[in-house]
């Protein structure tokens, strides 16, 4: 029995599998992302191990034969973020996560010091709001006290890993997207942290996705309800997860995810980047393997906010419903889904949300069709950079909330133009864990053989329809004018 955690945005999740596959539980513990000011996102990493032990207590319940059965564990986790902890292993503030933009400053300061192709040779990326480099450099201007407290950083799944087995440590798929990692080399960027004047001794050792990180300790199989000594691997971020899960392990497959936030990926043996630094490359939790992908900040996120905000909606399912009720186009309404700034290939943290095209004779139904339209159109946005890579895929697999919305699936299917179809497991990430786990102790020989006797997909494949097709290249074009013509004004 394998067991796959994953500490998202918005909720940890816990899965149980067999090693042929079978899930035998699932459970999940909601939380919430704090806003203290204008600008910043946080999360008391303390929470997501509290939230873990309320999981794990309902997968006991769930499979009785758990604590006797198990036999590893792996982990996946939001990416980017800052946890940063003391000696005693003790955070000394809140995680600044991901969505955060509060270190325009600090932006500054990296792009004068390491010039933009640089970041290209260095980081396959451009320096970006809410990745850890900035935060940390934040920390160091504004809380230097706390900075000074520092012992270790690394990423929200790590934390996880340290409290279950009391070893810090991060893997190549994290450390790539804190950008502190040489992507081609595949080490800490020691150039940067001179050149920025940081501690080469806080970051902690780098290990491989499927590699065993350490054990479970008395204490935390006390707190988890299992035995200890259990193995644990390194684990990988979400998304690289996320491919593992849906077995996109291989070149020529495409994956588009839409949770909190959205993306749209590809694996690549090939260590290469977009060298307008468009979207983002970072190390697979594959070995030797890359992932590409574009980003976007707000996606499931934007559906959330309609729900919660605007039009005080039951549930996910009848806002799905609602927008299935509006024939594709919202009759001209168009969303630009930037609530929290942007990333790729805008890569601009000041980016707003708008509705334009509203009339009289529209409803809710409209704008809930339009926000799914909306998210799906800034996702074709990086989709379009990735085929002027070279990278295409007939078919793309779709994971994350949306992938459970026939509609929002359709939707994809129109405005990618590919052909979408869904993984039957539907914790890809979670998958993806347990497959790592069961590589590093030895159940599975590697990634690849766990994905061919492991994933399998479901039977209903949604595809383009053309007339649709034809209206949302002409809302598309009115989309990203929308932007260019709107921005000097946000």
């Amino acid at each position: 029995m394998l067991l796959g955690i994953d500490v998202g945005t918005s909720s940890i999740k816990g899965m149980l599998m067999e090693e042929n596959g079978r899930i035998l539980a699932i459970s999940a513990r909601n939380y919430d992302v704090s806003f203290p000011k204008p600008n910043y996102a946080e999360q008391d990493p303390r929470m997501w191990w509290v939230r873990l032990c309320q999981v794990m207590g309902e997968l006991q319940r769930k499979c009785p034969r758990m604590k006797e059965d198990l036999q590893g564990i792996g982990l996946s986790g939001q990416m980017h973020g800052l946890v940063a902890i003391d000696k005693e292993g003790i955070p000394v503030r809140p995680a600044i996560i991901w969505m955060d933009q509060r270190a325009t400053k600090e932006l500054e300061e990296i792009k004068e010091k390491i010039p933009f192709s640089r970041q290209g040779e260095i980081f396959h990326n451009q320096v970006f709001n809410g990745f850890a480099l900035p935060s940390l450099l934040w920390m160091k201007r504004e809380e230097p006290d706390l900075y000074e407290r520092i012992d270790k950083i690394f990423q929200p799944k790590d934390y996880i890993r340290y409290c279950m087995t009391g070893e810090v440590g991060t893997e190549e798929s994290d450390a790539s997207a804190a950008l502190l990692m040489d992507v081609g080399k595949r080490e800490w960027a020691r150039d940067v942290l001179e050149i920025l004047e940081i501690r080469r001794e806080i970051l902690p050792p780098l290990g491989h996705s499927w590699e065993v990180a350490g054990r479970v300790t008395e204490k935390a199989a006390k707190e988890l309800g299992i035995r200890a000594g259990i193995p644990v691997v390194y684990g990988a971020g979400d998304q690289q997860a996320q491919s593992i899960g849906n077995g996109a392990v291989r070149e020529g497959l495409l994956i588009s995810n839409i949770g909190t936030g959205a993306q749209v990926s590809c694996y690549s043996k090939k260590d290469w980047y977009d060298t307008k630094l468009r979207t983002h490359t970072f190390c697979h939790g594959i070995p030797d393997g890359y992932t590409i992908y574009g980003a976007m900040l707000s996606g499931g996120m934007s559906l959330k906010w309609l729900k919660n905000n605007i039009l005080d909606v039951g549930s996910f399912d009848e806002l799905s419903a609602m927008a299935g009720e509006t024939a594709p186009g919202s009759d001209g309404v168009i969303f630009l889904p930037y609530l929290s700034g942007e990333r790729t290939p805008l890569m601009n943290p000041g980016a707003k949300g708008m509705f334009f095209g509203l009339s009289i004779e529209q409803d809710r139904r409209h704008v809930a069709r339009a926000v799914m339209e909306g998210v799906t159109y800034a996702l074709k946005s990086s989709l379009d950079i990735l085929q002027s890579m070279g990278i295409d895929a007939k078919r793309i697999l779709a994971s994350g909330g949306a992938a459970q919305s026939p509609v929002w699936l359709q939707i994809q299917a129109d405005i990618l133009g590919k052909e979408v179809q869904v993984c039957n497991v539907k914790e890809q990430a979670c998958l993806g864990a347990c497959m790592l786990a069961g590589v590093g102790c030895g159940v599975y020989g590697d990634i690849g053989q766990a994905c061919e006797n492991l994933v399998s997909y479901e039977e209903k494949i949604y595809l383009p329809n053309q007339e649709n097709q034809s209206l949302y290249r002409e809302q598309y074009v009115k989309f990203q004018g929308l932007y260019e013509n709107t921005k000097e004004f946000l």
